[in-house]
């Protein structure tokens, strides 16, 4: 995968760092401020404020790509991205309106869908290659069975709409309410409730054929 910091901003004001580099610089040690503030600086160029955003918002950004993905190095490559517009939008950034991480994620669960979007119009759905590899060699034979199971659920939750499958993991974590996942996904509350409903009666439904054929 290309570094962003191989990459170059369309802005003449400042070169967006590098993500994996920004990380690694150490903020000034002053109060921390919120996210507003570090937007702010952000569009002036301050790559430290940047580095915070990334430090405070990276790991939770690359959970849901990863969840919704399958896939680590789709997912890094999806959250590089959403960090590459936080840094080119950064000067337009207005403070007052929707919290930072609900636009991050808003960014992230749309990129995701595109990518989802575009992998289908390709009919291109390699299932074998979305799961990481097990680190281990296989256990005994129950370790091998619940790591099979492991694997029918996640082809189960890949295999669902779109966004029936961003609601669906933007809940799993249990720390977003249905108002906070509606503000992610652009829909209603209720939207976000039936597009639940319709997600888990899936993946019982193939649960349940799975243990019937099992017998």
């Amino acid at each position: 995968m290309t570094a962003l910091a191989s990459a170059r901003p369309p802005r003449a004001a400042a070169a967006a760092p590098g993500l994996a580099s920004v990380v690694d610089l150490r903020p000034a040690p002053d109060m921390e401020p919120d996210d507003d503030a570090l937007m702010a600086r952000a569009g002036g160029g301050d790559q430290r404020a940047f580095a915070r955003l990334v430090a405070r918002h990276g790991p939770r950004a690359q959970a849901v790509a990863h969840r919704f993905t399958g896939s680590a190095a789709e997912a890094e490559d999806i959250v590089q991205e959403a960090f590459w517009r936080v840094w080119r939008s950064a000067d337009r950034w207005a403070p007052g309106g929707a919290r930072f991480s609900t636009w991050l994620h808003r960014v992230v669960v749309n990129l995701c869908v595109d990518h989802d979007r575009r992998k289908r119009i390709r009919r291109f759905l390699p299932f074998a290659d979305l799961f990481d590899p097990p680190a281990d060699d296989p256990g005994p034979a129950r370790e091998a069975e619940a790591r099979g199971e492991i694997a029918a659920v996640r082809a189960d939750i890949l295999a669902l709409p779109a966004r029936q499958r961003a609601a669906l993991l933007l809940a799993a974590d249990g720390e977003r309410s249905n108002a906070e996942i509606a503000a992610t996904l652009g829909a209603s509350e209720k939207a976000v409730e039936s597009m639940l409903v319709r997600a888990r009666r899936t993946l019982r439904a193939r649960q349940a054929a799975r243990e019937e054929s099992a017998r």
